[in-house]
């Protein structure tokens, strides 16, 4: 797997990634010179996480024959005062929408992502512990 950062001017770039080819603006704050013009890194890093686990638990979810019409994943990281800075505590929020939905089922998908299938929970489980919810609604 390859990327790159590619500076366009200030604290801006390019962020692509060559096995998709998909690229994304990479920006940074006012306060250390940046525009405000695109993601920061770190929260691609939750991003990733986000969809990672909700790409598996969604899979898991319509095997199980769950009715989910709605789904989400929100991703919250605490980030250490001082520098560099790192993520030093994750929470995940699966917010999951639909008809008679079976909590179990959605608690095993859960912890199949989190043990088995998610490479960047994986990757970042070393970096701080990764805390779950589940918030199931009915509609």
């Amino acid at each position: 797997m390859d990327a790159s950062a590619v500076w366009k001017k200030g604290m801006s770039f390019t962020g692509t990634a060559f096995t998709s080819n998909f690229s994304l603006p990479l920006g940074a704050s006012p306060k250390v010179g940046g525009a405000d013009d695109g993601f920061r890194p770190l929260e691609l890093i939750l991003v990733g996480l986000a969809g990672c686990t909700a790409m598996d638990v969604i899979s898991i979810l319509e095997k199980k024959r769950q009715q989910v019409s709605s789904f989400e994943v929100k991703a919250h990281g605490d980030q250490a005062d001082e520098h560099p800075r790192s993520l030093t505590r994750f929470v995940l929020e699966y917010v999951v929408t639909g008809k008679g939905i079976d909590r179990e089922a959605v608690e095993r998908a859960v912890q199949l992502s989190q043990t088995r299938y998610c490479s960047v929970a994986a990757t970042l489980r070393n970096a701080g512990p990764i805390e779950t919810k589940i918030t199931i609604l009915e509609g």
